[in-house]
């Protein structure tokens, strides 16, 4: 797969070389009034495409840390569970069994008081 992501890269990149060269054109941008800007089309062109991806590209990310936190929450609670799970599943260990002290032997019903 990564392969081809590669040879898709190089197509555009190709493209891209062969557009610029095309088009390497001076091009007067006026920004506002007494404000111009000379510059080769290709350039205004990538500047504009960049500009216009921005806030995709900024809504992406929000929209991906967000999802983020939340499968992390829902790992961290899952695990949880699993552990309380394990607790209650396991068999509870049986009491260990104590000898009797030696110092509370009962008294024998003939030895008086």
């Amino acid at each position: 797969m990564g392969i081809l992501r590669t040879i898709i890269w190089v197509f555009l990149t190709i493209v891209l070389v062969l557009f610029a060269m095309a088009n390497w054109n001076p091009v007067t941008v006026t920004i506002w009034p007494g404000q111009v800007l000379d510059t080769k089309l290709p350039v205004l062109i990538v500047v504009a495409f960049l500009l216009g991806s921005l806030p995709m590209w900024i809504a992406l990310r929000t929209a991906r840390w967000s999802m983020k936190r939340r499968l992390d929450s829902s790992e961290r609670q899952l695990a949880d569970l699993r552990a309380m799970a394990n607790r209650s599943t396991d068999p509870a260990p049986a009491p260990a069994s104590t000898p009797a002290p030696v110092n509370d032997i009962p008294p024998s019903p003939l030895d008086p008081q």
